[in-house]
């Protein structure tokens, strides 16, 4: 086999229609378009949606849905994550710095991820987390009941500080 013997398979390229080839190819003058009309037009036709000026569908459905723009500044940290983090504080700087979220992050939840995910018992840490969204969803700045109860034995004081960052005005 070489490449200058390679070929598509038996009937996987179809040839595309000749259009104005003359009348013999069924196919000539109008080029199947038809006699006159918006459609036999160059650049002819309707747009998308448009159903003859009756309120098209996408008019008559109510709009919903809503993009938090908090959403867009919140991370979910794993409890597994916490145990690679440098320094005896754990807050939005140092996880910044580990790489784990963002620089524009603004807020983040930390969230139980694996079975058996514990942070060292030797490492005291303070974890100033503030929350957002995220999977285990409380509306309380803490971490979720779940990691808070695998911390807790951990030797691990969990503070429900928000951060003091300045907030950039979007």
């Amino acid at each position: 086999m070489r490449l200058n013997t390679l070929s598509p398979a038996e009937g996987s390229k179809k040839a595309g229609k000749r259009l104005g080839r003359g009348i013999g190819s069924g196919l000539g003058k109008t080029g199947g378009r038809g006699h006159k009309g918006q459609n036999s037009r160059s650049g002819g036709g309707v747009r998308r949606g448009f159903e003859g000026g009756q309120m098209p569908l996408y008019r008559r459905l109510p709009k919903f849905g809503f993009t938090s723009r908090k959403a867009m500044i919140t991370a979910e940290v794993r409890l597994s994550d916490l145990a690679h983090v440098e320094g005896d504080v754990i807050d939005l700087n140092t996880l910044k710095a580990a790489n784990i979220i963002g620089i524009q992050i603004e807020f983040a939840k930390v969230i139980l991820s694996g079975d058996s995910c514990r942070l060292p018992q030797t490492r005291p840490v303070r974890a100033h987390i503030t929350s957002g969204r995220s999977i285990i969803d409380t509306p309380s700045r803490r971490p979720s009941r779940i990691p808070r109860a695998a911390i807790s034995p951990s030797n691990v004081a969990v503070s429900n500080i928000v951060t003091s960052e300045v907030k950039v005005v979007r």
